[in-house]
C-alpha cells in the first residue's frame, strides 16, 4: 500500500491543505474579532464606526458570500445572528473537511458568548491580542521558577489556577501570603481581575459546581449560563457555592484566555489524577516544569507519561499533536482527551489521526476512560491490581 502524501510540515496533503480554502483566513479573522470584542466591551455595544478587527471580519464574510452568489449578512447584528443560530457548516464559504461539524456554531444562542470553538479558532490566527496569551502567562511563569530553581512553585501555581479560578479578597490574601508561590506573585496578580457586575444576581455570585468558574445569571429568569461548552451539554449548572457581595469584598477571577485553555483543561487533568491514585498508582503533576501533564509510576516501576487535551475540535487538536519531551523518563506515552469530547464529535479520534502530522504518527489519542481502564488491566496482569483492590475493600 503506498503512503498518503505528505506536505512539507508532515502533514497528510488531504488534511494539512486548508490554505487552500477562503473560509480558513474568514474563520480565524471572525473568531479573533469576536472574542477580542467579547472580553473588552461585550458583543451586545457595537456601534459604527466598527472596531477594524470587526469591519474586517464582515467585510470578508460578504465576500465570501457573493463569490458563491450567496446573501450576504446585510449587517454587523446580521452576522451576529448568523453566529448564534446558523452552524458554520451551512455557511456559504469554503473549508475542507474536518474544518467544522455538523453543528458548531460561533456564538452561544442563549448568551451570544463566544463558544469554546469559536475560542480555539481565535488560537488558529496572528491577528488578535488574545491569542497565544494563556502560553504566554504560562512560559513566563515557567521562566520566573526556573529562576528561582522552584519545581513545586510552578506546579503549585498550575493547580491554583486549575482549582480555584475565583478569589475572594481573603482567599487572595491567602495566596498572597503563601511563600511557596513567591516567584509568581507578581505574576498572580497581574492575571486575576475584578468580576464586573454582570456577574451579580441579587447581591451574590454564583460558582459552577463542576467547572468552579462564575457562572452568568441569564435575563428574563431565573437560571445560570456557565462558559463552558461541555458544561451546558450536561444539562443546566449545578451552582456550587455562592459568594455574597460582602464576604466577597472585591472578588477576582482568572482572565479568560486562561480560564479557557488552563483551568478548564486542567480540570480534566486533576480528575484524572484523582482516578489513577485511587488504583495505587503514583502521580506527579506537570514534572520537570511542565515538560508534559502527568507522569505516573506503577508499582513494578513502568512509567507512563500523559498530556491531557480537552479541546473541541479534534482537527486542531490533530495539528497541534507532537511527541511527548523524553525527559522525565517514561515507557509509554499517550495524549489523552476527556470521554465527553469524543462523546459529543462522532469520528473524534478518526480526525485527529487524520489530522495528525509524521513526527506525531505514533502517538495515540485515548479518552480518559480508555486510559483509567488500560492502567486497571496493566495492573492485574502485573500482578499489582488484586492486592491494591483488597487494600481499598
Amino acid at each position: 500500500m503506498s503512503a498518503v502524501p505528505e506536505n512539507e510540515d508532515g502533514l497528510p496533503v488531504h488534511a494539512a491543505d486548508w490554505s487552500a480554502h477562503d473560509g480558513i483566513p474568514l474563520m480565524r479573522t471572525l473568531a479573533s474579532a469576536l472574542t477580542a470584542l467579547d472580553a473588552e466591551t461585550g458583543l451586545d455595544s457595537f456601534t459604527l464606526p466598527y472596531p477594524a478587527e470587526v469591519q474586517r471580519a464582515l467585510d470578508r464574510t460578504v465576500l465570501a458570500c457573493l463569490k458563491r452568489s450567496a446573501e450576504p449578512p446585510a449587517s454587523l447584528p446580521d452576522l451576529l445572528s448568523w453566529c448564534r443560530e446558523r452552524p458554520v457548516a451551512d455557511w456559504p464559504v469554503d473549508l475542507p473537511p474536518d474544518a467544522v461539524g455538523p453543528g458548531d456554531l460561533l456564538l452561544d444562542p442563549d448568551s451570544s458568548r463566544p463558544t469554546e470553538l469559536c475560542h480555539e479558532w481565535a488560537e488558529q490566527t496572528r491577528d488578535s491580542a488574545l491569542v497565544l496569551r494563556d502560553r504566554e502567562i504560562i512560559r513566563a511563569a515557567l521562566r520566573l521558577c526556573r529562576e528561582y530553581g522552584e519545581e513545586e512553585a510552578y506546579t503549585e501555581f498550575r493547580r491554583l489556577l486549575v482549582t480555584r479560578p475565583v478569589l475572594t479578597a481573603a482567599e487572595e490574601f491567602a495566596v498572597s501570603v503563601d511563600h511557596v508561590l513567591d516567584p509568581v506573585k507578581e505574576l498572580l496578580r497581574r492575571i486575576y481581575q475584578p468580576v464586573p457586575d454582570s456577574y451579580l444576581r441579587g447581591d451574590a455570585y454564583a460558582v459552577c459546581g463542576r467547572c468552579l468558574t462564575l457562572l452568568t445569571p441569564l435575563l428574563h429568569g431565573s437560571g445560570w449560563w456557565c462558559e463552558r461548552d461541555r458544561c451546558r451539554r450536561l444539562g443546566p449548572p449545578p451552582v456550587g457555592r455562592r459568594i455574597q457581595q460582602e464576604e466577597a469584598g472585591g472578588l477576582l477571577q482568572l482572565e479568560r484566555p486562561l480560564r479557557q485553555f488552563v483551568t478548564g483543561p486542567g480540570r480534566a487533568e486533576v480528575e484524572l489524577e484523582a482516578r489513577l491514585k485511587a488504583l495505587g498508582l503514583r502521580v506527579r503533576m506537570w514534572p520537570a516544569y511542565d515538560a508534559y501533564d502527568v507522569h505516573i509510576t506503577f508499582p513494578d516501576g513502568w512509567v507512563w507519561a500523559v498530556d491531557v487535551k480537552d479541546w473541541a475540535h479534534p482537527a486542531f487538536l490533530g495539528r497541534a499533536a507532537r511527541p511527548v519531551p523524553p525527559e522525565p523518563r517514561y515507557d509509554e506515552a499517550f495524549w489523552v482527551v476527556p470521554r465527553a469530547r469524543a462523546d459529543d464529535r462522532p469520528g473524534y479520534v478518526a480526525s485527529y489521526e487524520r489530522n495528525r502530522p509524521a513526527a506525531a504518527r505514533d502517538l495515540p489519542l485515548l479518552t480518559d476512560t480508555e486510559l483509567v481502564a488500560r492502567a486497571r488491566a496493566r495492573m492485574k496482569r502485573t500482578g499489582t491490581g488484586r492486592a491494591q483492590e483488597d487494600r481499598h475493600a
